[in-house]
């Protein structure tokens, strides 16, 4: 079955950084899309950002543009989010996506939190 399991979060000070991991198993890893989303405290889930199957393609959400990388290493079926010069609002759980052509899927999330 299809198992996403997010690592990395913790705390930070503004302007630190961070590694997130999604490790995935149960489907074929380089065949999709994977997708980094976030949902903040009394906020609505968010997408942070995607690469393509092969990694050739990434986008961002304008608010993390410039700062939050994304990236995949299909030899070890694993997605990274590095995340550098972090933001109090950056606060938030973070969680790997997966879409197979039928449903989502998603990690349990890891929470990031930046504060002093």
């Amino acid at each position: 079955q299809v198992q996403l399991v997010e690592s990395g979060g913790g705390l930070v000070q503004p302007g630190g950084s961070l590694r997130l991991s999604c490790a995935a198993s149960g489907f074929t890893f380089s065949s999709y899309v994977m997708t980094w989303y976030r949902q903040a405290p009394g906020k609505e889930r968010e997408l942070v950002a995607f690469i393509s199957s092969l990694g050739g393609s990434t986008n961002y959400a304008d608010s993390v543009k410039g700062r939050f990388t994304i990236s995949r290493d299909n030899a070890k079926n694993t997605v990274y989010l590095q995340m550098n010069s972090l933001k109090a609002e950056d606060t938030a759980v973070y969680y790997c996506k997966v879409h197979n052509g039928f449903k989502d899927y998603w990690g349990q999330g890891t929470q990031v939190t930046v504060s002093s």
